[in-house]
């Protein structure tokens, strides 16, 4: 099995397709095993094109037998890489004899997904007419349920699950759980904790402490947000730390616990490596808390570190300091990073731009602009009220050729409604029409 091959065409984002047909042309045997492992590691990490390639290539190969369980694999696939219809499409050119309980809970799942509601209960009452007992596919209805708000309908299938004898399961419990935290009703949330402790069939995990911590938040029980944090601490294993010390980390700076926040950073140094969404998660909270000095000193670690360079981190204290007005220290970060040969992004320049506009550093704010919108890239916009309020600058200066500029290179940006000129220039005429109204990018 060409496994280097594949792994090298995956880190290129190249087709897949052209090495498996080659391997089978030079008669080398293809173990089925080993491209389930492929279709599961790409489905992991989220590169669902390439998983569908391969998917699909052993629906079409002879000698592999096509079962109901990659059969639902693919549908899933052809929803996420194609959409639903498409997904639809698949669906309904299978034979009848395939249409099966792990095929229909694959098409509950791309409905759920979708939001379709319809549709998904559609198929729930098709998957109950084949007798099916799987708290699975009942999850699965209970969470759109919960994210569309449809608590009595939630309730009414829990107690459908509870009459035909189906087991709840830890994910059963932590959905109504959240369920109940959304809407802060802490008595109902309290109740349902109460019996998840002491079901024996359910073991109680992180991620339940976590949701009853934020309903808790959201209900003004700090106290007892905090009790269940301790709870939710004590069970974190070896393997889950990388990912649940964050959650934490992010939770006590939404209580404004800097000490909490600080020992869990800690706790997390002394577990070894840590890798760039740390830093950015640790940045983040120190936002939160307000602690700049703090976030600046985590920057300068990173930095020494000597971590694979991303251009987020240091924006996220550039950022951090121009909502703050304080300029120039976001000025010292910018200046170490092109000092070090780093070459800032399209982002850098509209943070810096954001903060001189706000401390009314105009001609600053103007350059600054125009560096943003000369490095942009796909998918970048720039923040237009800033954008207008460098216009209405350059027009009470009478800088007709300034205006006639940066109107230019935001054209060259090409990913603008129409009329977004306009609208620009509407608003330059216009003070009146607030920067809300306008279409804003991200800063």
């Amino acid at each position: 099995m060409p496994i280097k091959v594949l792994q090298r065409c995956y880190q290129e984002r190249a087709s897949l397709i052209p090495v498996l047909d080659k391997w089978v042309v030079e008669g080398r045997p293809i173990a089925h095993e080993e491209l389930k492992g492929f279709i599961k590691s790409f489905r992991k990490n989220h590169r669902f094109k390439p998983a569908l390639e391969i998917a699909e290539w052993m629906s079409e190969m002879k000698h592999f037998n096509t079962k109901p369980g990659h059969i639902a694999v693919q549908l899933d696939l052809i929803s996420k890489v194609h959409g639903l219809e498409q997904a639809e499409q698949y669906f309904n050119s299978l034979e009848d004899d395939l249409l099966v309980l792990p095929v229909y809970g694959a098409l509950l799942n791309c409905y759920a997904d979708a939001k379709s509601l319809e549709k998904a209960e559609a198929v729930m009452e098709k998957i109950r007419k084949l007798n099916c007992s799987s708290t699975l596919f009942y999850n699965t209805m209970l969470s759109l349920y919960s994210q569309m708000g449809m608590h009595e309908k939630l309730d009414s299938l829990m107690q459908e699950m509870e009459y035909k004898g189906i087991v709840f399961d830890v994910f059963t419990y932590n959905i109504r759980l959240n369920a109940y935290a959304t809407v802060s009703d802490i008595e109902k949330m309290e109740k349902l904790l109460m019996k998840m402790e002491v079901d024996p069939q359910v073991t109680v995990n992180f991620h339940t402490y976590i949701t009853a911590a934020k309903g808790y938040l959201k209900g003004g029980a700090s106290e007892k947000a905090s009790m269940v944090l301790k709870k939710a601490e004590h069970l974190i294993n070896r393997h889950e730390r990388q990912y649940t010390y964050g959650v934490l980390i992010t939770v006590y700076a939404t209580m404004q616990e800097k000490a909490n926040v600080y020992r869990i950073w800690n706790l997390l140094r002394k577990d070894g490596k840590l890798y760039n969404r740390n830093y950015m998660c640790m940045l983040t909270s120190l936002e939160k808390l307000d602690d700049l000095e703090g976030a600046e000193k985590i920057l300068e670690e990173w930095e020494e570190k000597n971590i694979y360079f991303d251009i987020r981190i240091p924006n996220l204290v550039i950022c951090a300091y121009c909502k703050k007005g304080r300029v120039r220290e976001a000025e010292v970060i910018l200046n170490r990073l092109l000092e070090n040969g780093k070459e800032p992004t399209a982002s850098t320049w509209s943070r810096m731009a954001f903060g001189y506009y706000e401390n009314a550093q105009m001609e600053k704010a103007v350059e600054m602009t125009k560096k943003a919108i000369m490095a942009r890239f796909p998918g970048w916009k720039p923040d237009l009220p800033t954008v207008a309020a460098c216009l209405e600058y350059l027009k009470k200066k009478g800088d007709a050729d300034g205006i006639q500029e940066m109107l230019m290179l935001l054209e060259k940006c090409g990913n603008f409604s129409v009329g977004f000129k306009e609208r620009i220039e509407k608003y330059v005429n216009n003070k009146e029409l607030r920067p809300e109204a306008l279409e804003v990018g991200t800063i």
